[in-house]
């Protein structure tokens, strides 16, 4: 198989739920080789939940994969539930899993949210981690939720607009409490509106050139309420993390070996932030796509990580 793209679709070879803090329950799987090396795969969001594509950036003659849906994302429930649903019960949830799983060490992946998810386990748990690959980097801190909810107007004013103008013009100076106030309201009429704009918008502005499939892929309805009502839940809490805090303890990761992917043109999660996590991580190798923007998907993106896999192959 090339290293320049992604291994062909796979099945689990096993699946299951968990059951952590009530009424918590999450769904994960398994594919791949039972006997190969762990990675777990930590999906965007917070909320977006994983999806089958997910499971071909591994050798799956040579990685024993391990997807699971956060709280309130995917195929866990209840979906886009907010009850106990924070950075560190997320962190704890990962744990839980690998107690669950009988996983000794493993390979942390995740790209968007995933990657701070992944780096607060990492800084949390060192000695669990083979390494760590992280790909568009979020780190959380109210600049970079500010750029999300105004900021990226300056290069999609047009999308940005309709993000705007579906609330009222009298709520239209604070656009992250009032779209929370709609994605937390109890009827579907009112938190499916405001969710099918708020994931459309982020899934617009999400790959480098146009993307219908994109769009689409984020207006579905299961995605888009997980997706829009847990990541604005956590956009009010300032992740339920310490401003900086992701950054402030990257030294911790000084002995993990670790890959930080970010596309030069993301402009989700612009690239001040990777920059920033490799100054502050100078043992990752800093990988970045000079023709992408933020997804996974993107060609050039998903052949670095892709190989950064391949490298870690003893």
């Amino acid at each position: 198989m090339s290293h320049l793209d992604l291994y062909p679709d796979i099945k689990p070879y096993r699946q299951g739920t968990l059951a952590v803090d009530r009424p918590h329950v999450l769904y994960w799987e398994e594919s791949g080789n039972p006997d190969g090396v762990p990675v777990v795969f930590l999906h965007g969001g917070p909320g977006a939940g994983a999806t089958e594509g997910h499971r071909r950036f591994f050798d799956p003659a040579y990685y024993r994969i391990i997807i699971f849906d956060q709280r309130g994302a995917g195929r866990s429930k209840p979906l886009g539930s907010l009850s106990d649903n924070t950075t560190a019960h997320l962190v704890a949830d990962i744990e839980a899993l690998r107690n669950h799983l009988e996983v000794e060490t493993w390979f942390v992946f995740g790209g968007s949210w995933g990657a701070s998810l992944a780096l607060a386990y990492a800084e949390t748990h060192t000695n669990h981690c083979r390494g760590v690959v992280l790909r568009g980097i979020f780190l959380c801190r109210a600049r970079e939720v500010e750029w999300f909810m105004l900021g990226m107007r300056r290069v999609f004013p047009e999308t940005w607009r309709q993000f705007q103008q579906f609330l009222p013009e009298a709520e239209q100076d604070d656009l992250l409490t009032n779209y929370h106030r709609r994605l937390i309201d109890t009827n579907p009429r009112t938190h499916m509106a405001a969710a099918k704009i708020w994931s459309q918008y982020e899934g617009a502005c999400s790959t480098l050139l146009p993307s219908a499939d994109s769009v689409a892929a984020f207006a579905a309805p299961d995605k888009a309420l997980g997706l829009a009502r847990i990541e604005a839940h956590y956009f009010m809490n300032g992740s339920f993390m310490p401003e900086g805090q992701l950054l402030a303890n990257a030294h911790r990761l000084k002995n993990v070996p670790g890959v930080i992917i970010q596309g030069r043109y993301d402009m989700v999660c612009p690239i001040e932030s990777a920059d920033a996590l490799a100054t502050a991580w100078p043992e990752a190798r800093y990988v970045i796509i000079p023709d992408a923007g933020h997804s996974a998907m993107e060609p050039g993106i998903r052949r670095a990580l892709v190989d950064a896999m391949e490298r870690f192959k003893i």
